[in-house]
């Protein structure tokens, strides 16, 4: 059976040659996911670069001769994968591919990344019951023969390696939380629906690092290439710190947004 496909075509294109677009109006992929994946191809392609003007919504619409509702959930998707850049009164623009992540909101991996319309995951790759070394006591106040259970995961994107997240977690706060479900929802949900721990609070260090050998290949970057480095410790209403986490995010996909107030 041939496919149907319609081209974007218009006289006011951001550049004489900028790529052209179809769409197969006879698959089973929503209009919006088939027009995502072609600029992420595109970007990968290098068709397409940092900086680069894009179509309004209008024009999309027009030229495929879709609704606009379509086209707002396809460049939702690609502003909250970094990869378009929209400002008001402006033409949108293809963005460098890093999410900002902004530390003044204490919101958990999946939830932020459910917050930009992407799909979260996780893969538990250990989870021990162990003693703490020096710097785990210390940033969660534990006394000696205080146990902790070590939960380390590979965390995904759209199904891409983004992050490998260590926490480490009181086993006098949080008993038996090796037998929950720690692939299929968010820790912070496990803390406060099931532990009854209400979040209320969180300190980090951000910094820049290189990926191990290891991280490297669980991330599928080069061994060398740039992380981010974030150590977290998270408070509850009680104001007892109940986790201390690190994780390792790849730089190529992460910027670190800080908000800072000058006080009168």
């Amino acid at each position: 059976m041939d496919t149907v496909q319609k081209g974007l075509e218009s006289p006011a294109l951001p550049r004489a040659d900028f790529p052209r677009f179809l769409l197969d109006q006879q698959s089973f992929v929503p209009y919006y996911e088939q027009i995502v994946a072609q600029v992420r191809t595109l970007i990968t392609d290098k068709r397409l670069s940092e900086g680069d003007t894009f179509y309004s919504e209008g024009e999309v619409a027009r030229m495929l001769g879709i609704s606009k509702m379509p086209v707002r959930q396809a460049f939702q998707k690609l502003r909250s994968e970094g990869l378009l850049v929209i400002s008001r009164g402006k033409r949108p623009m293809i963005g460098s591919g890093k999410l900002p992540w902004n530390f003044q909101q204490l919101r958990g991996f999946s939830e932020e990344m459910r917050r930009r319309g992407l799909e979260p995951s996780a893969r538990v790759l250990s989870l021990k019951r162990k003693e703490p070394d020096g710097d785990v006591m210390q940033a969660l106040n534990l006394q000696p023969g205080d146990e902790v259970y070590c939960l380390k995961r590979l965390r995904f994107v759209e199904g891409q390696p983004v992050a490998v997240v260590t926490s480490f977690l009181p086993a006098a706060i949080f008993p038996d939380i090796d037998k929950q479900n720690l692939e299929g929802q968010s820790l912070y949900h496990v803390f406060e629906q099931v532990y009854k721990r209400k979040l209320h609070w969180a300190e980090e260090v951000i910094g820049a690092a290189i990926a191990n050998p290891e991280d490297a290949r669980l991330l599928q970057a080069s061994a060398g290439s740039a992380v981010l480095l974030i150590k977290e410790k998270t408070y509850d209403t009680q104001e007892v710190a109940i986790e201390y986490s690190v994780s390792v995010l790849r730089g190529d996909r992460y910027t670190a947004s800080v908000v800072s107030v000058r006080k009168k």
